[in-house]
């Protein structure tokens, strides 16, 4: 017999157990370093530059919906994967009964409340797993014979756009000082492309120093100037977070090392302009209290490259829309 105390013990431990799960999984749903909007082009690749040649992280949280029109494709971007049955409504009963399980076995229903637990779970795997195979076999049923009858239709003509590269239709551009590179673009419906001016490119390098300085110094007067209100509800997220750890993240000295323009397009009346920067800048985390680093060198600027889209409506100013991560 497990005395009372110890049973007490074991489960607030099991509890805890439960709690820091969730806790993980709200971390991890958060967590990611690109966001924002891209209009239509939200969940498409932004085409390779020379100063982000890689591949770049898809947009992770984004206020844009993930509709047939933004993503007519409607496959899972890289680094994303589909929520099986692990995920999601599986993943959350699977804890609940293993947590059950344990408390159960803590409590003093020995392992026959934990056996009972995964008798149940094997019965709910058995019939999740036969429910998911008739599924798919119904789906691969109803849309083998649209392809099929579909197949055969397709002008060559059509094959051989959807295999053109976008590098095709680059344009080059050059930011003073800097050197220049050259971008793509990926067609999309709905959208045309558009010639940027060298007063873009010199928006775009102001708008660099002007966000990542307003963001070391809290200031979210000048965030609102300069990003869009998806993009500053995002950035005054971080910066509260910080606040509620005690810490502040200082910016500053940003330097633009390489620039150039990856895609540039009209939407309606908004104008968009995705463009990889290369830069340096002093990102030291402080404690607030105490002004001590605890990550980052005041001493040694760190290099960082992103790919920044930016916006404008009805020919307004510049203001960013989106940050990937290169």
């Amino acid at each position: 017999m497990i005395p009372r105390t110890n049973r007490f013990a074991a489960l607030f431990a099991g509890l805890f157990l439960a709690f820091s799960m969730v806790a993980i999984d709200h971390a991890e749903a958060r967590r990611g370093g690109s966001f924002g909007s891209r209009g239509m082009r939200t969940f498409q690749s932004a085409p390779p530059t020379r100063t982000a040649p890689a591949p770049t992280a898809p947009v992770e949280r984004s206020m844009t919906p993930n509709t047939g029109v933004n993503n007519p494709a409607r496959q899972p971007q890289a680094g994303l994967q589909r929520p099986g049955f692990m995920s999601g409504f599986g993943g959350t009963m699977m804890r609940g009964l293993l947590i059950g399980g344990l408390i159960g076995l803590l409590l003093g229903q020995g392992f026959g409340g934990l056996a009972g637990m995964f008798g149940f779970l094997l019965q709910a795997v058995l019939i999740g797993g036969a429910i998911m195979l008739a599924i798919r076999f119904f789906r691969s049923q109803s849309a083998r014979g649209p392809a099929l009858a579909g197949a055969g239709n397709a002008p060559a003509s059509r094959l051989e756009n959807r295999a053109a590269s976008p590098q095709q239709s680059a344009g080059s551009f050059t930011i003073p000082g800097f050197g220049g590179g050259s971008g793509g673009s990926s067609p999309t419906g709905g959208s045309e492309e558009i010639t940027l001016a060298q007063t873009d490119l010199d928006a775009f390098q102001q708008l660099l120093t002007d966000v990542q300085e307003a963001f070391g110094r809290e200031d979210h007067a000048a965030l609102r100037r300069a990003t869009t209100p998806e993009m500053v509800s995002y950035l005054s997220e971080e910066l509260a977070d910080n606040a509620q750890k005690g810490l502040r993240n200082e910016v500053s000295d940003i330097t633009l090392l390489q620039a150039d323009i990856a895609e540039s397009w009209r939407e309606d009346d908004r104008d968009y302009a995705t463009a990889a920067l290369r830069y340096e800048s002093r990102d030291v985390m402080r404690e607030r209290a105490s002004g001590k680093a605890v990550e980052g060198d005041d001493d040694h600027p760190t290099e960082t490259t992103e790919l920044w889209t930016f916006m404008r409506e009805n020919g307004s100013n510049w203001k960013l829309s989106a940050i990937q991560q290169a």
